[in-house]
């Protein structure tokens, strides 16, 4: 089990950048996946980007190139660096984990970015 613990969200103007940052309460370096998701208003959740335990990386088609997700071992935290944000990123972005074909979920945490 793991409980993930969401941070970072906020308000920003467009083209302007956040960094979110998930802290999970045990050792993160055996988790298979994790990853952050966002659901907007009416909209389904949908994955925005992943990192797996060998560090592989992949994203939504509509943040690549703007986010970029990374880890800190040491800190069993996951970030994701959001930059030129748009107002299309307005979300509840959520932090996942994948152990051992259970998902784990955060609280998630609010982003909004302003035209």
């Amino acid at each position: 089990q793991v409980q993930l613990v969401e941070s970072g969200g906020g308000l920003v103007q467009a083209g302007g950048s956040l960094r979110l940052s998930c802290a999970a309460s045990r050792s993160i370096f055996s988790i298979k996946a994790m990853g952050w998701y966002r659901q907007a208003p009416g909209k389904q959740r949908e994955l925005v980007a992943r990192i797996t335990s060998g560090a592989s990386t992949n994203y939504a088609d509509s943040v690549k190139g703007r986010f970029t997700i990374s880890r800190d071992l040491a800190k069993n935290t996951v970030y994701l660096q959001m930059n030129s944000l748009k107002t299309d990123d307005t979300a509840v972005y959520y932090c996942h984990a994948d152990i051992e074909w259970r998902d784990y979920w955060g609280q998630g945490t609010q982003v909004t970015v302003s035209s």
